[in-house]
């Protein structure tokens, strides 16, 4: 199915959401900010219309009214207007999750409660004559037929609006009488007081319920109008999320507020749209990035290459961007935000026609578990130019690992026998499959015997002044550390001997010292043991294929200590299991990213330069970056373009490889070859 055929919602968008403050309606003047959003490069618009407060005149009980609307006319509709006359679309954004409390005064029962029966106020120390938030149960009334079903049948009878948005509708931790009964009918047993003994799937449910009740008005009262919800990169059952919702969004916010011992990881917003583009046959995910620095900070703009670094991350890998900007452009106190906007959606503009309908070229995948160990695998992928996609282990099980040449399963895993055979299927298939960490037990009997190790398996302790040294066989494991035999290694390793046809590339060196004493005195600072035969890397042949086992936590290094070596190694890891080269290769620059997409009419490769300390106060450019790609004889590329700097570039033969010098690199090129 072509563009033309297709919605309007499964075309490229751009979304700019002002989020609004009520005591700014009066700024908001309908034809002026429409025009000011188009101008700002949005074919989009998210706008406040109901829950926490209703942006019209609404009827619905309980619906609490924006005081601040002025007396005459509809503003709502005069909005709506203006937008669809500068060929904007509009979606309804309505926020369920919280209400004033004149209306708990009323009903009660609608309400969370903690485990002693207080209700959760929001914002009660705020200063100025503010009445009070409190937030609401999502499996009461509230978010159901007492509200929010009644406010939605009113808007979409009332109003043309394109789409609907849901903001905040995930589950609050709750002991209400609700949640009580429901916990009780659903798994037998009382709702626990502490958090963590609640049952995991009990958040997920809840709000899926919700949900699916809200979805299925929408579609009874107006069937055309789709709804946006969340994912979590990190606590959501996608697949959940998906089947309440025509498009799904995601928030990998850059709180620089936090600090910056807690800066967030510079890969935040690739993965996530990478684990949003995991599920098949569905539009492109939304990547909504704020434009504060924190919510604390939300009147103050991200420093602007930060800003721009962050929000390149989102159309490079796959998504469609959502700008959230504190007020309307007349509002924003900082205006350097309205300039990242406009010179992003610029950038989006000149790709949208080429990236429309890709599917991703990567050659490896990594399954995604949401724990630190997948984390460090894909930085170690960012770091080090590999193109990766991020997919989920039930996925592995869908025929989707047949167009991959290499599967990384990272440490602590869930193994089951599906998973367990659709890797060994794609190994014997020719593919390269490279775990890490092995379990002590398991009721797999297969996987020791698979990864090329013996039964028993003993983890040791916490291991420290430890190393990593490479064995013959593991000697294109060293390069660019030929003089440096050993690598530094600390954690935990599992102890276990190779089969008769495994090789060991890599061996541990035991800890010289305790903490304690590594340091002093260096009279007695000699290895005790300067090699052992415990395997650190093991590798074996699988059909055609290749399953290379790592019995220590690489990704766990790289977490914790970021050294060159550990991300060289990950290089050099993908580098033996794919002996006849990758399909992409880039010159090394620590923080820059590359990903990949592929259409019939050819290859797209995207370029983000996030090099620097960050928080980034300044975009500096890349000089002397070289992308070679291998050529398929059948279909040769012979033309290359960069399509940001607007200018072809020469394409040199080299062997079964184009090669071609790109540009300085201030901060994201995309490369079109055809």
């Amino acid at each position: 199915m072509n563009e033309v055929t297709k919605t309007w919602w499964e075309k490229p968008l751009r979304i700019i959401q002002p989020n609004l403050q009520v005591k700014d309606t009066s700024h908001i003047q309908p034809g002026r900010l429409a025009d000011q959003l188009a101008e700002l490069g949005a074919n989009t618009v998210v706008f406040n219309v109901g829950g926490i407060y209703a942006w019209y005149r609404t009827e619905v009980p309980y619906h609490t009214m924006n005081e601040y609307l002025p007396e005459n006319g509809d503003l709502l509709m005069e909005v709506i207007r203006a937008c669809h006359d500068r060929g904007l679309r509009f979606v309804a954004r309505f926020d369920f999750s919280k209400a004033e409390d004149s209306v708990y005064l009323q009903r009660p029962e609608w309400f969370v409660r903690d485990a002693a029966g207080e209700p959760q106020i929001i914002g009660a120390r705020r200063p100025g004559n503010w009445s009070l938030l409190m937030s609401t149960c999502i499996n009461g009334a509230y978010r159901t037929d007492g509200v929010a079903i009644p406010v939605l049948e009113e808007v979409l009878n009332r109003y043309p609006i394109d789409g609907v948005f849901f903001n905040n509708p995930g589950y609050i931790r709750c002991c209400c009488s609700t949640c009580q009964r429901k916990y009780k009918q659903m798994y037998g047993e009382p709702l626990p007081a502490k958090s963590e003994q609640i049952h995991p799937s009990w958040a997920t449910n809840s709000m899926k319920e919700n949900i699916d009740q809200l979805y299925g008005r929408i579609k009874q009262t107006a069937p055309s109008i789709p709804l946006i919800l969340y994912y979590n990169l990190y606590r959501d059952n996608l697949y959940d999320r998906a089947a309440t919702a025509d498009m799904l969004c995601t928030e990998p916010q850059d709180v620089l507020s936090l600090g910056h011992h807690n800066i967030p990881e510079f890969w935040k917003p690739a993965l996530s749209i990478k684990l949003g583009r995991s599920l098949p046959d569905r539009t492109a995910p939304f990547g909504i990035v704020h434009s504060s620095p924190g919510m604390d900070w939300r009147h103050t703009g991200l420093p602007p290459a930060e800003y721009r670094f962050w929000l390149c991350q989102i159309p490079a890998n796959g998504g469609m961007i959502w700008h959230s900007l504190t007020g309307v452009p007349d509002t924003i106190e900082d205006k350097r935000v309205l300039q990242v906007v406009q010179e992003h959606n610029e950038m989006v503009k000149r790709i949208e026609p080429y990236m429309f309908e890709t599917v991703s070229s990567s050659e490896a995948a990594l399954l995604w578990n949401a724990e630190a160990t997948a984390e460090g695998w894909a930085d170690g992928f960012l770091e080090r130019q590999v193109p990766f996609d991020v997919i989920l282990p039930e996925q592995a099980e869908d025929g989707r690992l047949a167009r991959y040449k290499l599967v990384v399963v990272p440490g602590g895993i869930e193994w089951t026998p599906g998973l367990l055979q659709a890797l060994q299927q794609f190994a014997k298939s020719g593919g390269s499959v490279l775990v890490e960490g092995i379990p002590e037990q398991t009721e797999l009997a297969q996987l020791h015997a698979w990864l090329g190790v013996e039964e028993h398996v003993s983890v040791s302790e916490e291991l420290i002044a430890s190393y990593l040294r490479f064995e013959q066989a593991g000697e294109p494991l060293r390069a660019g550390m030929e003089l440096a035999p050993l690598i530094a290694h600390r954690g935990r390793v599992a102890y276990c001997r190779p089969l008769a046809d495994t090789e060991v590339l890599a061996t541990l060196v035991p800890p010289f010292s305790p903490l304690e004493s590594v340091g002093a005195p260096p009279e007695r600072a000699s290895l005790a043991v300067r090699r052992t035969d415990l395997p650190l890397i093991v590798s074996r042949a699988c059909g055609q294929g290749r399953v290379l086992l790592l019995t220590f936590s690489l990704s766990s290094l790289i977490n914790e200590f970021r050294l060159g070596e550990h991300y060289l190694l990950v290089h050099n890891l993908v580098r033996y299991l794919q002996p006849e080269g990758p399909a992409i290769e880039v010159s090394h620059s620590p923080g820059l990213q590359v990903s990949s997409f592929r259409k019939e009419s050819g290859l797209l490769i995207h370029l983000v330069n996030g090099s620097g300390r960050r928080p980034l106060t300044a975009n500096v450019p890349l000089h002397g970056l070289v992308v070679k790609v291998k050529q398929d004889p059948r279909k040769p590329f012979v033309k290359a373009t960069a399509l940001q700097a607007g200018q072809e570039l020469q394409i040199v033969q080299e062997g079964g490889y184009i090669k071609m010098h790109l540009p300085p690199l201030s901060l994201w090129e995309t490369l079109r070859l055809t």
